[in-house]
């Protein structure tokens, strides 16, 4: 006889971490906001100090509550890694994996003799983290293109190939160069125009556009870090996050689609509908910044994600602004950015 699986409890999910504690940085928290919520890659730059490894491990405490299904899946992953216990016999909290910038190829992505799952699969149905981004090998992070894209990496041998889901949110961090105070108002940057540009170009472009979301994290004010005043817990963001992402599920039931990050080509223009006022902004923003086709694909899921939030059926101009207002960094720091 069939047995019908227990809800996962609300303690299995809860982290410990809260966004609570962290002063100030308002626009990126509402940055973070948007990802969660359509489950966004995200790419934040700063100076050293200004939070954002503390930032990255607050966002799995507004993550929405991971599904029986999902469950199962990530699960069988950590079994096949050898990563179960008998007390953890279930993975029931979404996975944060952080990885150094010193990992392998075969770490990341996975590999070896009897192909293992890497990073980017044992963190399928969460966020992957990958702080210090451009001190990354490039071979490595170039390996990220395709399962970025297809959510799932195919490992080949000699005895055969093997193929792992990685839906992740890929949250990435970095310094804006190598002495990361490069447009800093506070102090001076140390680097030649050269070495900024070289260090930025790391970063491909195509890896640029795979990347949904980009915030600037600024140095908090002294104000804030010395105010008593407690900022937004993570309890209140989680709460718009889910609704949002209830609107999803129930748009994609009975389809392959899981958050808005996931809509497929053919059913972009049906679902990510614009008034006419966003459809001329759209116009103007892709001439003006000449967007790939890809980041014209990535804002309107973005926008779409931003609707959501507000409850919007169709996408409005100012859900479209603040789309593309996530892609400004491309503009300001990799505009001449020397290729390697």
């Amino acid at each position: 006889m069939p047995v019908k699986p227990e809800p996962l409890s609300d303690d299995s999910f809860r982290s410990e971490l809260d966004f609570a504690d962290v002063k100030g940085q308002e626009s990126v928290k509402g940055a973070i906001e948007v990802a969660a919520a359509g489950f966004h890659n995200l790419l934040m730059i700063g100076p050293p100090g200004t939070g954002k490894s503390m930032i990255a491990k607050r966002i799995p405490s507004v993550l929405p509550k991971m599904s029986f299904e999902e469950s199962i899946e990530t699960t069988k992953i950590y079994s096949v890694a050898g990563m179960l216990s008998g007390e953890n016999p279930l993975v029931t909290r979404r996975p944060f994996r952080s990885v150094s910038h010193t990992a392998s190829g075969v770490g990341l992505i996975g590999g070896g003799s009897v192909p293992r799952p890497g990073e980017i699969s044992l963190a399928h149905n969460g966020v992957l983290f990958l702080d210090e981004l451009p001190e990354f090998d490039r071979k490595v992070l170039e390996t990220l293109r395709q399962p970025l894209e297809n959510g799932e990496i195919t490992i080949s041998r000699a005895a055969g190939a093997i193929t792992y889901p990685c839906n992740i949110m890929l949250v990435a961090a970095m310094n804006p160069c190598p002495c990361g105070n490069y447009g800093s108002t506070i102090k001076r940057c140390t680097c030649t125009m050269q070495q900024v540009s070289k260090y930025l170009g790391k970063i491909s472009q195509p890896i640029l556009d795979r990347i949904d979301i980009q915030t600037e994290v600024a140095a908090v004010s002294y104000d804030d870090l010395t105010g008593s005043g407690k900022s937004e817990s993570s309890a209140a963001m989680a709460e718009r996050i889910a609704a949002a992402r209830e609107v999803q599920r129930e748009r994609y039931k009975g389809t392959d689609i899981r958050s808005n990050s996931g809509i497929t080509p053919d059913k972009l223009h049906d679902i990510c509908v614009l008034d006419e006022k966003a459809e001329a902004y759209m116009k103007l923003a892709f001439e003006k910044a000449g967007l790939s086709a890809r980041a014209y694909d990535r804002v309107l899921k973005v926008a779409r994600t931003c609707a959501d939030l507000d409850g919007s059926e169709v996408i409005q101009k100012k859900h479209v602004a603040r789309a593309v207002g996530y892609r400004s960094l491309d503009r300001k720091y990799w505009k001449n950015a020397l290729p390697l």
